[in-house]
């Protein structure tokens, strides 16, 4: 179904952290909105996927090996498949991801933050 999304709209809906919720979905990709605050993502590789972090508020820290990538409102970074990282927001931070279903959220490493499936804002 054909829709416009206002994001804002959908972050007033939700205030949980580490929690992504699904927006909408595109040719085999999620949609996602996820809010962060503190240092709980472990590091980790997705073998057969890249992922796409878009910041909409705040400031996020991406750590790859061997370099860092510091994102701001209006920025976004694919982390390419094969990758060890992991992400720090400084403070409050709200994203959009794009990821494809069926992604396991933090790979094979188990953490606070794991989610084995993402639920659905309801627009």
């Amino acid at each position: 179904m054909a829709r416009v999304v206002n994001i804002e709209k959908c972050f007033e809906k939700f205030n949980d952290i580490f929690s992504p919720k699904i927006v909408a979905d595109l040719n085999g990709q999620h949609v996602l909105l996820v809010r962060l605050e503190g240092d709980k993502v472990p590091w980790h590789t997705h073998d057969d996927e890249d992922e796409m972090f878009f910041v909409v508020d705040g400031i996020l820290d991406i750590y790859e090996k061997d370099k860092s990538f510091t994102l701001h409102a209006g920025e976004f970074y694919i982390v390419q498949r094969g990758l060890e990282h992991r992400v720090v927001p400084r403070g409050h931070v709200k994203l959009i991801l794009f990821e494809p279903e069926g992604i396991a959220h933090t790979s094979n490493v188990k953490a606070e933050i794991t989610k084995k499936s993402f639920d659905r804002l309801e627009l």
